[in-house]
């Protein structure tokens, strides 16, 4: 199964000047009350403008667009929608472990509204959200977004759909505001160092960014764009996005030690090693052979896959003339259970294994940072934005959220 690669791009850094003045227009009405969008214009000003300095662009924005993409606005329930959802899963959530001032100081001060998705014929990828000096963020693909409706659900698949194409961007552009403040420790991108690639990281198949050490094909791009995408994943990636990575990181062996971490892991992203019911509890492991062209031939990869999701890319058998899957599978073995996959796992001491043991230094860097520079705790901000998600029905339905002009 061919999947969607995302970049994310980053701008230059930003101060950690105090919370003073507006840097925007002071001298004029905030709120034109004569625009048949007063009534949500009032709104964004009592919950980002007035508290946070922050200005939430929704309506399209010609001159602050990319030119290099073909867009379309951001419709209004939508965007009211989006608001009330960074407001409750983002700005409260920081708030409430740092403190009012901390999103004053270091959030941005502007966010752009595109209704569309940033695609790049060149190199297949979409831009799913961009930062600008730390100041303004540009959110796309915002008419994804489930619309609002009186009576709407928001199910499991909505909730990723939000993390994947809305938040998972906001952390990532966040965290680049908070390390471009107070710089991460070299020693992260020291731990796969040989292996970031700028130019084809987006060639990667999610089995090979894992088991080079990297939670995302984007994360093997750069160091700090590794060190964020850690960040962002652990915050608001699923418990099957994890226990998938985990398991693909896992495959080609474990370092003495790192079994008992790897419960701890999961332990820490609050997922339910054995709930009932669930991929990584049912789930079949196999050898990969990958075509040689010259040969006309198999040959082993040594790699191991979760499930098969590549045999959909062909090349030429040039000697008959015909197309052949570049990549062939054999089932290894079957798990009813992850306990027993981990227990399966062998040992190795090969210092060029990377895999999960990569994945755990990072961690540990990562959240060591996060605590001894911000006094954040990384796995309790994870935390309260999946028990927040999981209330966010009773949330839409409150009488905190009202969408204008909408039925």
């Amino acid at each position: 199964m061919c999947m969607a690669v995302s970049l994310l791009s980053l701008g230059a850094c930003r101060s950690e000047d105090d919370f003073t003045e507006s840097i925007f227009k002071t001298d004029m009405a905030v709120v034109d009350q004569n625009a048949s969008t007063v009534e949500f214009d009032q709104w964004l000003y009592d919950n980002f403008l007035q508290p946070y300095n922050v200005e939430v662009q929704y309506k399209f924005n010609f001159t602050a667009s990319d030119m290099n993409f073909q867009l379309t606005p951001a419709e209004y329930g939508r965007s009211q929608l989006l608001a009330h959802f960074i407001r409750y899963l983002f700005y409260d959530v920081y708030s409430e472990y740092a403190g009012d001032d901390f999103m004053k100081r270091y959030g941005p001060r502007m966010f752009h509204f595109i209704g569309s998705t940033g695609y790049s014929p060149t190199t297949g990828t979409e831009v799913l959200g961009t930062a600008s000096g730390g100041v303004k963020i540009t959110l796309y693909n915002v008419n994804e977004i489930k619309p609002w409706s009186e009576d709407v659900v928001y199910d499991a698949n909505d909730i990723e759909v939000l993390n994947e194409r809305i938040f998972h961007t906001m952390h990532h552009e966040f965290s680049h505001i908070l390390h471009q403040t107070k710089s991460y420790p070299i020693t992260f991108g020291q731990v796969t160092s040989g292996t970031y690639d700028p130019i084809d990281w987006h060639k990667r198949d999610s089995l090979t960014t894992h088991q080079l050490g990297y939670v995302t094909h984007y994360a093997s791009s750069a160091n700090y764009e590794d060190f964020v995408e850690t960040l962002s994943c652990t915050i608001t990636d699923t418990d099957s996005r994890w226990m998938n990575r985990i398991i693909n990181a896992c495959c080609p062996g474990l370092r003495a030690g790192d079994k008992e971490r790897v419960y701890e892991l999961i332990d820490s992203l609050d997922i339910n090693v054995d709930a009932p019911n669930t991929h990584w509890n049912d789930f079949t492991i196999y050898t990969e052979e990958e075509y040689n062209e010259t040969t006309g031939e198999y040959e082993a990869t040594d790699r191991i896959a979760l499930d098969v999701f590549r045999n959909t890319e062909q090349v030429v058998n040039k000697a008959k003339t015909a197309y052949v899957n570049k990549y062939r599978y054999t089932k290894l073995q079957s798990f009813t259970s992850f306990r027993d996959f981990l227990a399966w796992v062998p040992y190795k001491t090969d210092e060029s294994l990377a895999g999960m043991n990569s994945i755990l230094k990072k961690l540990d860097i990562a959240t060591e940072w996060y605590t001894d520079r911000w006094g954040l705790h990384l796995f309790e901000l994870r935390k309260e934005v999946k028990l927040r998600q999981q209330n966010i029905n009773n949330y839409l339905h409150s009488d905190k959220v009202v969408i204008y002009g909408v039925k």
